[in-house]
C-alpha cells in the first residue's frame, strides 16, 4: 500500500545553485556542466540554466568583445555562451528557459504592472522581482520533469547586480525544504609566490558575504594552481562551516574536457547525491567521454587551420567554432593547430605570409563592413589554391561575393549590408527583415530545415537529405543570381524547403569548398562532433 502511494507522488525536482566568489571567470559554467555530465552518466535527467545579472534582455545586441559569442538555441533564443558548454557536455539542446537575464525579469514584471496584475500594490524588488526569478528557476523543472536543475548565477557574490538572485535563492531554499536543494560556491585559493603559500582568506571572506545574505553554502569548489593539502581543506571546512568531503579541489588542467573526470575523482557527484538524498546507483558511465579524451590528448597527426575573423583578440567570440574544430580533430585522431587571424590584417601584400602552410581555412561569422575585404581575400586564397574551406554565415556570404567578383566578373558585387548602392547585390536583406527596425531578437533565429542535393559534399557529410540547423542572420543569397552561379561552377546544394532560401553553396570542382548560411558549430558536441567540421578536418588532414 505504501509503495503505491510513493509511486503516485508528484515528481520532485532537485535544485542545485552554483555561485561564484573572489573573482569572475573562475569557470562556474564548466563546473556546472561537469557535475551535470556526471549525474547524467548515472542515469539522471539533468539540465542547466544560467541567470545573468546584466540588464540587457539578452546578449544578442552585445559586442563579442564585451561578452564573447552569442549562442543560439533551437527555439531561437540568443543566449550566453555558457549554454554552449552545457550542450557540448550533455549533448542535449537548451531552450529559451535555460537563460534568464535581469533585463528579461524586469521586462516581465513591468509588463505585468502595466497590465494591472499588481493593481493597488507597490511593485518592489522583494517580493515581485524575486518571485519572478523563482518562477523562472522552477519553470524548467515543472515543465520537463527533470530530476535535477542546476542553476548557475552569473557574476560574483557581493555584486549589486547579483543581490536579487541571491535573495531569490535564499527564499527558494526555504520553500523547497530539506534535501531538495543545495548551494555550490566556487572560489579562488590564490598562490603567493613570495611566501610560497596558498591563501584561504579570500574564500573565507567570500563565504562570509554569502552568509550575510542568508545562504550557507553546502559545497565549496576551490580553484587552485597547486594541490590542496589536507590541512588546507580542513581549515576551509572549519572556517566556512562545511564538511571535509564538501571541500572540493578544482586544479588547473590542460583542457576543459578533463574537468568532469577531475570532479569525479573528487567525488563531487557522490557528495551532491548524498546531500540531496538521491540514490547513487552504479558508477557513472564515462567510457565514451574517456575515449574522446584519449583521442584528444594523443593525436596521431597534426593539421594547421586558419580561423579568419574580426574579433579574434577574444577567443570566446568564436568559442563554439573553436570547440567544434577540436571535436572534429579528436574524431579524426589529429591535433588542430589553430591560428586565429584578424581579417583586417589580411591584404594582398600580407596574405601569403599569414596563410602559407595552412591546410584548411575557416572564415567566421560577423556583422558590419570592418575587415570584410580581408575575409574576401582569404576566400579567394582558399579557392585558387585548392585549400579546404568552410565559410560560416558571413563567411558563406564572403565566398559568394568573392566568386561573383573574380569568376563572374561582377567587380562591384557586394552585400547590401556593406554597400546599399551596389549594382550587383549578390547578398541582400531578407524579405522578412525589410520592415524590422528594432535590433534585439529580430533576426532569423533558431533551427530551420534544409534540403540537401544528393551527391554534394554536404550530403556526403550528413548522410541524409534533410537536416535542421540553427540560424542568426538578416541577409541572404540573392536568388536572382542563382543561374549565373550554377553555370560558373558554384552550386546551391542546400535549400530551405519552405522559403527557397539558399543555405549551402559549394564548388564541386574544388577539393572541399563549402559555405553555409547557418551556424553548424552550435550543434557540435563532445560525443557527437558536427559532420561538416568532421569532413572539413578530414580533407584538410589529407
Amino acid at each position: 500500500m505504501q509503495s503505491k502511494q510513493t509511486s503516485s507522488q508528484p515528481h520532485t525536482t532537485k535544485y542545485i545553485f552554483v555561485t561564484g566568489g573572489v573573482t569572475s571567470s573562475l569557470g562556474k559554467g564548466i563546473i556546472s556542466a561537469s557535475l551535470a555530465k556526471l549525474l547524467q552518466a548515472r542515469g539522471y535527467n539533468v539540465t542547466i540554466q544560467k541567470l545573468d545579472p546584466y540588464i540587457n534582455v539578452d546578449p544578442g545586441t552585445l559586442n563579442p568583445y564585451e561578452h564573447g559569442e552569442c549562442f543560439v538555441t533551437i527555439d531561437g533564443a540568443e543566449t550566453d555562451l555558457d549554454l554552449g558548454h552545457y550542450e557540448r557536455f550533455l549533448g542535449t539542446p537548451t531552450t529559451q528557459a535555460n537563460n534568464v537575464t535581469t533585463g528579461r525579469i524586469y521586462q516581465t514584471v513591468i509588463t505585468k504592472e502595466r497590465k494591472g496584475d499588481y493593481l493597488g500594490k507597490t511593485v518592489q524588488v522583494v517580493p515581485h522581482i524575486t518571485d519572478e526569478i523563482k518562477r523562472r528557476i522552477k519553470l524548467l523543472g515543472s515543465k520537463h520533469q527533470y530530476d535535477v536543475v542546476i542553476t548557475e548565477i552569473g557574476g560574483t557574490v557581493g555584486d549589486i547586480e547579483s543581490l536579487p538572485y541571491v535573495e531569490a535563492v535564499r527564499q527558494l531554499r526555504w520553500e523547497l525544504g530539506a534535501n531538495n536543494s543545495l548551494v555550490i560556491h566556487l572560489t579562488l585559493v590564490p598562490y603567493l609566490a613570495a611566501s610560497g603559500e596558498l591563501k584561504t582568506k579570500p574564500t573565507q571572506h567570500s563565504v562570509k558575504m554569502l552568509l550575510e545574505n542568508g545562504i550557507q553554502p553546502d559545497i565549496l569548489v576551490l580553484r587552485t594552481e597547486h594541490e590542496l593539502s589536507p590541512d588546507i581543506r580542513k581549515k576551509v571546512a572549519l572556517f566556512c562551516n562545511v564538511e571535509m568531503d564538501a571541500v572540493v579541489q578544482s586544479i588547473d588542467v590542460s583542457t576543459i574536457y578533463e574537468v568532469p573526470l577531475m570532479m569525479q575523482k573528487e567525488k563531487l557527484d557522490l557528495t551532491v547525491l548524498r546531500k540531496l538524498a538521491m540514490k547513487e546507483g552504479g558508477a557513472p558511465d564515462m567510457a565514451a567521454w574517456n575515449s574522446f579524451l584519449q583521442r584528444f590528448k594523443n593525436p596521431k597527426s597534426t593539421v594547421n587551420i586558419a580561423l579568419v575573423g574580426k574579433y579574434v583578440e577574444l577567443k570566446d567570440s568564436y568559442k563554439s567554432i573553436i570547440e567544434a574544430l577540436y571535436h572534429a580533430g579528436a574524431y579524426n585522431d589529429c591535433k588542430v593547430n589553430l591560428d586565429c587571424i584578424h581579417s583586417e590584417k589580411i591584404t594582398e601584400q600580407t596574405i601569403d605570409n599569414l596563410l602559407q602552410g595552412k591546410q584548411g581555412i575557416v572564415v567566421a561569422p560577423g556583422f558590419g563592413d570592418r575587415g570584410i575585404e580581408g575575409k574576401i581575400l582569404a576566400v579567394k586564397y582558399a579557392r585558387e589554391k585548392n585549400i579546404p574551406f568552410l565559410g560560416i554565415c558571413l563567411g558563406m556570404q564572403c565566398a559568394v561575393i568573392e566568386f561573383a567578383r573574380n569568376v563572374l566578373g561582377l567587380t562591384d558585387a557586394h552585400s547590401t549590408e556593406m554597400t546599399r548602392s551596389t549594382e550587383h547585390p549578390v547578398i541582400d536583406l531578407m524579405e522578412s527583415q525589410k520592415g524590422v527596425t528594432e535590433k534585439g531578437g529580430t533576426m532569423r533565429l533558431g533551427a530551420y530545415p534544409c534540403k540537401l542535393k544528393k551527391g554534394s559534399k554536404a550530403y556526403k557529410a550528413y548522410g541524409e537529405s534533410q537536416i535542421m540547423e540553427r540560424h542568426r542572420h538578416r541577409f541572404e543569397f540573392n536568388n536572382e543570381y542563382i543561374d549565373s552561379f550554377e553555370k560558373a561552377g558554384m552550386q546551391p546544394v542546400g535549400i530551405n524547403p519552405d522559403s527557397n532560401l539558399v543555405e549551402i553553396m559549394e564548388i564541386p570542382s574544388h577539393k572541399w569548398f563549402v559555405g553555409v548560411q547557418f551556424h553548424p558549430e552550435y550543434q557540435s558536441t563532445v560525443l557527437k562532433p558536427h559532420p561538416l567540421f568532421v569532413e572539413f578536418i578530414k580533407f584538410a588532414k589529407e
